[in-house]
């Protein structure tokens, strides 16, 4: 391997609802004896899923597996109303770790779908956020995943008509699709404040500056991982000459040479991505490339708040319980995910 410096993007990796989720669970795991269950992955990366597993969280695909009185986490992918319903019965600890902005994107559905808005949906079929979505008004909602799924909807130009979509999706396959939806559809409402995630288009952004500058791009996270895919397609749209995405450094091929551009998807952790820049060893070391900084904090869910209120009170747990004031509560902004699953992995 003979790379001669890495453009990192900035930023990359956890975004603010990741941050809140996988914090979310650790706290469960920390409260509660395992085993702890999860209603699918809380985010999509096998690092940090792992993590959990060892940890004796449980994931499954069907609330009903889940035993009565006992605690369940449902991720940041967001639940169909139907299933989360389910989740609260036979007494059981439920606790949502919805990411905020696809409560936003549910709320929309739900409000355009009773006034009568037909609603086209630009998302990925099968993903737990599009499914979770659809779900909220299946009546209404129509799936389209490319322009030319536009023309085979039942949807007449004279309907009421509203444009919402997956907040993962590349900024490029949102615009095209948007693009031939205001022409197909004149009257077309969308929200004010669009359901692009703004960390999801701030690492587009960060690594559209560098994909023409590296003879290769990395993006560090899962297959499964929405917006993970969505910056591969980003490298190659922005005119990197080769692009590759690894789970790990293990998967970092070792013939790789002159500039490399580096970043992550917002489910993975930045240990990471600096373990792949210490594969790549690369001989001027590594450039941070971006000026966008992210502030944004999500608290805990409300019914985790008022359960870990509760336990404060009468024991303290483990060091992420650590009291700065009277409150445990009142570290949680300054705790890390990541200082949350280094916690765990000791």
């Amino acid at each position: 391997m003979s790379v001669d410096k890495v453009l990192l993007a900035t930023p990359r990796g956890f975004c603010a609802g990741v941050e809140k989720a996988i914090k979310a669970l650790a706290w469960m795991v920390k409260i509660f004896p395992p085993p702890v269950y999860c209603y699918h992955e809380i985010v999509h990366n096998h690092y940090v899923v792992e993590i959990f597993k060892k940890n004796g969280v449980v994931f499954i695909d069907d609330v009903n597996l889940v035993p009565a009185f006992s605690p369940l986490m449902l991720s940041a992918h967001g639940t169909a109303p139907d299933v989360e319903e389910s989740a609260r019965t036979d007494h059981r600890v439920v606790i949502n770790a919805v990411c905020p902005l696809v409560t936003k994107v549910h709320h929309e559905v739900k409000i355009r779908s009773k006034k009568g808005f037909n609603i086209i949906y630009v998302g990925h079929s099968g993903h737990e956020e599009a499914v979770g979505t659809m779900a909220v008004a299946p009546e209404s909602v129509y799936l389209v995943e490319t322009p030319q799924d536009l023309d085979n909807i039942p949807i007449s130009d004279s309907s009421p008509t509203a444009l919402l979509a997956q907040t993962t999706l590349s900024q490029d396959e949102w615009k095209d699709i948007l693009d031939k939806a205001i022409i197909t559809h004149p009257d077309l409402w969308m929200p004010n404040r669009g359901d692009l995630c703004f960390a999801t288009t701030n690492r587009q952004d960060a690594l559209a500056e560098i994909s023409h500058m590296a003879e290769t791009v990395i993006v560090v996270g899962s297959a499964n991982s929405s917006n993970t895919v969505a910056l591969t397609k980003v490298a190659k749209a922005r005119g990197a000459k080769n692009v590759i995405r690894v789970n790990s450094d293990s998967e970092v091929p070792d013939d790789l040479t002159g500039i490399v551009g580096v970043t992550a998807g917002a489910s993975a952790p930045d240990e990471l991505v600096f373990k792949v820049i210490e594969r790549l060893n690369p001989k001027n070391g590594y450039e941070e490339v971006g000026n966008v900084i992210e502030d944004e904090y999500f608290p805990p869910p409300p019914e985790l708040r008022e359960l870990i209120k509760g336990m404060t009170k009468a024991l303290e747990i483990g060091v992420q319980f650590r009291k700065t004031k009277d409150n445990a509560l009142d570290s949680d902004r300054e705790l890390t995910a990541s200082d949350s699953l280094a916690l765990l992995r000791a």
